[in-house]
């Protein structure tokens, strides 16, 4: 996604001056198409930028790239930057990056993606963000020119919330067509004809459209992986238990790609969901 993100912005004009990731093989082939510097460490990015983008894995990683005690960390050269942090996490990382970030005298800004890979290149994400308004206006040209569509959803942790709630219902669904399809093999029946009666029918669905012939075919490379999906959807009954609600399909769903992961597929797409639907798919990997 962040590559996508470096490559659509340099298509609109902006200049990448630094890229980091964990993989230096991945920031050093981007430093060769893109003309920017691969660096060693995310200082060195707050140190040559004024906009910093970061797409993390999850909590723990944001907390290390923002660590207030690491002199590599990116709050080394925070005062005056911009950071705009793109994953899917807590809201409560969120509201932390923030104040550790304004502390040091720059400015955050919550821009969660509820898109994929293809997306973040063509410039078509959908952006939710939060944070104050003046950080979200100021982020707010860049912003347009990676998205197709950008909301500002209010102060920082609320697209958090969303976005989490977003991939549950997504993550949900995607377990549900597993299964229908699952029994539908199971029955005999033939499952290009049983997904375009679902296209037609109340068991249409976005994932039914990006991920119903993938499930079929057992074709699961990866666009949104099965490990990302534990880790929203535990985010979302997280939440749910903050508020006193059970969220019964969502920890089911949980359950699911948890024991996906656990045979281990946590980096096949979230597809591979089916594997465990079908009958004796597990048996046959």
């Amino acid at each position: 996604m962040g590559a996508n993100m470096a490559r659509r912005l340099c298509d609109t004009g902006y200049t990448v001056r630094a890229v980091y990731d964990v993989d230096a093989a991945k920031s050093g082939a981007l430093e060769k198409e893109l003309g920017c510097e691969a660096v060693t460490t995310p200082a060195h990015v707050a140190e040559r930028c004024t906009t910093i983008l970061t797409v993390i894995t999850d909590d723990a990683a944001m907390r290390l790239i923002f660590a207030p005690q690491q002199v590599d960390s990116l709050l080394s050269h925070a005062d005056g930057r911009l950071f705009i942090n793109c994953a899917t996490l807590s809201p409560q990382i969120h509201a932390e990056v923030e104040t550790l970030v304004e502390q040091h005298g720059g400015k955050s800004l919550e821009a969660c993606m509820a898109s994929s890979i293809s997306q973040a290149r063509n410039g078509t994400l959908y952006l939710m963000c939060g944070g104050k308004p003046d950080t979200f206006e100021a982020a707010k040209p860049l912003l347009e020119s990676l998205s197709v569509s950008l909301r500002y959803i209010g102060k920082t942790g609320e697209a958090a919330k969303v976005k989490a709630l977003v991939n549950m219902v997504m993550n949900i669904n995607t377990a549900g067509l597993a299964e229908g399809l699952g029994l539908g093999a199971a029955l005999g029946l033939d499952l290009t004809m049983l997904r375009d009666v679902f296209g037609q029918t109340g068991a249409a669905s976005r994932v039914l459209d990006t991920d119903g012939e993938d499930m079929q075919h057992r074709a699961h490379d990866c666009y949104f992986s099965a490990a990302h999906a534990a880790k929203d959807t535990g985010i979302a009954v997280a939440l749910g238990q903050s508020v006193g609600l059970p969220l019964p399909l969502a920890r089911t769903t949980l359950e699911q790609y948890q024991r996906l992961i656990a045979s281990g597929k946590g980096e096949l797409d979230k597809s591979a969901i089916a594997e465990i639907t079908f009958r004796n798919r597990m048996n046959e990997s």
